[in-house]
């Protein structure tokens, strides 16, 4: 089973938003193979289905001067935040087709999985933090810090929206919110991690990787 994988660059959220829905349609009718976009946002901020809208801390003041947009989504989860230096990655997956299966918590948990697989490609360890969706690594003294996000939807059996992977990201654009409405810890990067700096196309392949071994895809297809 094939995985295609497209990676895009920087792209406005909406954009990027449009573009999912086309391939969701696609990929039903069995157009396309499972997909996976690699991309990035300019800085944008997003409300999931369940955000409180008191998790946005930031005046409207202030996101004008930072250039940061605001937009409510679909998809599930509480606020979180897109910037240049994060790896977003949008799985376009049927889960009636083999090698997946039509259950929700086993896709969220296959995806923490691919996620933690490419965090290990550099050495990092990444862990699931029990009654948190995502991926986790140790922090100062231990302390768990949230490095990659996720927040999915799936409509009739096709996944669409997904992670949110901090690779390089200005982690003080994370001061504008609560990050995915979670008080008592913080976030992290994979640059803050191990020191070292990495090209989001870099990571992106680490991922794909990784997620085609993960989800049992037996051919990954780069494409423009």
């Amino acid at each position: 089973m094939i995985l295609r994988v497209q990676q895009l660059g920087i792209v406005p959220y909406q954009q990027a938003w449009d573009l999912q829905r086309h391939l969701v349609e696609e990929r039903r009718k069995g157009h396309i193979p499972d997909t996976l976009l690699l991309l990035q946002h300019p800085p944008t901020i997003t409300f999931g289905r369940f955000s409180s809208p008191k998790n946005l801390v930031a005046s409207q003041e202030t996101l004008k001067r930072l250039q940061v947009e605001v937009v409510p989504s679909d998809r599930g989860g509480d606020i979180t935040l897109h910037a240049p230096g994060q790896l977003v990655g949008y799985p376009i997956f049927d889960l009636q087709s083999p090698p997946h299966k039509p259950d929700v918590h086993n896709y969220l948990r296959l995806v923490e999985e691919a996620l933690i697989r490419t965090l290990a490609a550099y050495s990092l360890k990444g862990w699931r933090f029990p009654g948190y969706t995502g991926v986790w690594v140790d922090g100062p003294e231990g302390r768990p810090e949230k490095i990659a996000a996720i927040g999915i939807r799936i409509h009739r059996w096709i996944t669409h929206h997904g992670f949110a992977l901090n690779v390089s990201t200005d982690l003080a654009l994370f001061q504008l919110i609560v990050p995915c409405g979670i008080q008592s810890y913080g976030v992290t990067s994979l640059l803050r991690q191990t020191g070292h700096s990495y090209s989001i196309e870099e990571v992106g392949r680490q991922a794909a990787a990784a997620f085609a071994t993960t989800f049992g895809h037996d051919n990954l297809e780069f494409v423009s």
